[in-house]
């Protein structure tokens, strides 16, 4: 069984670095998450813009928004959660 960990571990440390460097350095706002707009505002905007939607989660201090754009590109897109303004990665 110490085997395999081992065998194993090389491979849990590369999808652990990759994951970190897949979003680059993204921060959005300081502000407190009692000040953060409803993710299902941002959902309403960003379809009404023409977006579809599959997916968002909350970050440490982002939306992060799975979804095709309206020229219907896939993308991963960060917002902030209290102006909804985009955020570029860094």
């Amino acid at each position: 069984m110490t085997s395999t960990i081992a065998k194993l571990a090389p491979l849990v440390l590369a999808f652990a670095i990759n994951g970190v460097w897949a979003h680059g350095d993204v921060k959005c706002t300081t502000r407190p998450k009692s000040e953060w707009k409803p993710h299902t505002e941002l959902h309403e905007k960003l379809t009404k813009e023409g977006w579809v939607v599959r997916r968002m989660e909350a970050t440490a201090s982002c939306y992060e928004v799975y979804a095709k754009d309206p020229d219907g590109k896939r993308i991963e897109a960060f917002f902030d959660p209290v102006t909804f303004a985009r955020v570029e990665e860094k």
